[in-house]
């Protein structure tokens, strides 16, 4: 008897392990990934790597220094932007404000965040002063600045964003009108075009799903 309930356990541990390892996602994993080989049993064994966001500091609007740690636990909703941005980053800015008031309700698991691209110009006061010029008091919004090079290699490895110097292009920075969906393990889930409503409002709907599928948030 003892021997039966033992193996009766042991193999409901073994089917939520293997649950939990082959979890159902209801939106892809997006991203340049990786293929790794391994043998087992002298079977090859293929497994897919996808690049995870990595740990990353900033000082936000408030001159506050906040790390991808303190973030943790939490969807991410990201875009890169320049204060001075004088073409797509308001029309971006005024849909993540959109998206912002749309998930108001879930506001406890989402997290914005606009990195800046020109962090020389855009000091903490500037990005401060961006969110009164766009009326944004979203509490959980953060505007980041930091080193530059280091978000632009966050932004095009990391977040699939384009962003760097362009000195043809106006405002000097070139990017993509890109927002960026980001799950609690730090896997890219989405990117979506920024100024367009039609992709905003997909965005918005996948955040929901992925939040009461994935996460079990109703």
């Amino acid at each position: 008897m003892i021997r039966s309930v033992f193996i009766l356990l042991f193999s409901w541990i073994v089917v939520v392990s293997c649950t939990e390892q082959k979890k159902v996602r209801v939106l892809p994993i997006v991203g340049n990934y990786d293929v790794e080989y391994d043998t087992i049993d002298g079977k090859e064994i293929t497994d897919t790597i996808y690049p995870k966001v990595p740990y990353f500091t900033y000082l936000n609007q408030d001159s506050i220094k906040i790390t991808s740690t303190m973030l943790k636990g939490k969807v991410w909703i990201a875009d890169f932007f320049f204060t001075s941005c004088p073409t797509i980053c308001p029309k971006m800015t005024s849909q993540m404000k959109r998206l912002a008031f749309l998930t108001k309700d879930l506001e406890k698991y989402i997290q914005f965040i606009s990195f800046s691209i020109n962090p020389s110009y855009d000091t903490p006061y500037r990005l401060k002063e961006y969110r009164k010029h766009y009326g944004i008091n979203a509490k959980n919004w953060q505007f980041f600045t930091g080193d530059e090079s280091a978000t632009h290699d966050l932004g095009v490895n990391y977040f699939q964003v384009f962003a760097n110097k362009d000195i043809e292009s106006a405002g000097g920075y070139a990017h993509s009108p890109a927002f960026v969906l980001v799950d609690k393990e730090g896997y890219v889930r989405g990117v979506y075009i920024g100024t367009d409503t039609k992709q905003v409002d997909l965005l918005h709907k996948d955040v929901r799903k992925l939040l009461a599928y994935e996460y079990d948030t109703k």
